[in-house]
């Protein structure tokens, strides 16, 4: 029995995704050991170990050629919004590990502009943003924060904008009365 391509693909990118998770925390293991990342930084709260990525990551990977799939967008346009989403969380990441703070802090603000001005929301663009901070964060932390961008993003995108674009048609074709005509 073979697969339909589209269906190999997921498998392949998701076998992918696990593999490079894998090479990462081998990595970490021969270097200090798995790493664990605690909230807000502070080892006295809770953290989360590297290793949940090796669930995480084949599964927003999985998950994310799905949508697309589901979606039947362009393959240009899939690379496109993963490459970008790849580029910007892997620059945040470059900025923090070397602990250019302004750098990091402006990364993540032009990450969330993108996403108010364009379809910041797609399921490419969160395994995009993920990948690309996994080797710092590690995967767990990363699909928190994408996600509520990604929550900002389909809100804005697919609720205010809607609206208000429907509340000026609106008043565009239906202009209030002018008082001084009768």
């Amino acid at each position: 029995m073979t697969l339909p391509p589209y269906s190999r693909l997921r498998l392949q990118l998701a076998a992918l995704a696990l593999l490079a998770e894998v090479a990462h925390l081998s990595w970490e293991a021969q270097h200090g050991g798995i790493r664990v990342h605690h909230f807000m930084n502070r080892s006295d709260l809770p953290g989360l170990h590297n290793a949940w990525g090796l669930m995480v990551l084949p599964l927003l990977a999985f998950w994310a050629t799905t949508r697309v799939q589901q979606r039947r967008c362009g393959k240009t346009q899939w690379i496109v919004g993963c490459t970008v989403a790849l580029f910007l969380g892997g620059a945040l990441s470059v900025g923090f590990h070397l602990g250019a703070e302004s750098f990091t802090a402006g990364t993540f603000f032009i990450t969330i502009l993108l996403a108010i001005a364009l379809p910041g929301y797609r399921a490419e663009c969160l395994l995009g943003w993920v990948l690309g901070m996994s080797w710092t964060f590690g995967a767990v932390l990363p699909t928190f924060i994408g996600t509520i961008i990604v929550g900002l993003s389909a809100l804005l995108h697919l609720v205010a904008w809607p609206a208000i674009n429907r509340l000026w048609l609106k008043s565009v074709l239906n202009p209030l009365p002018n008082e001084h005509t009768h």
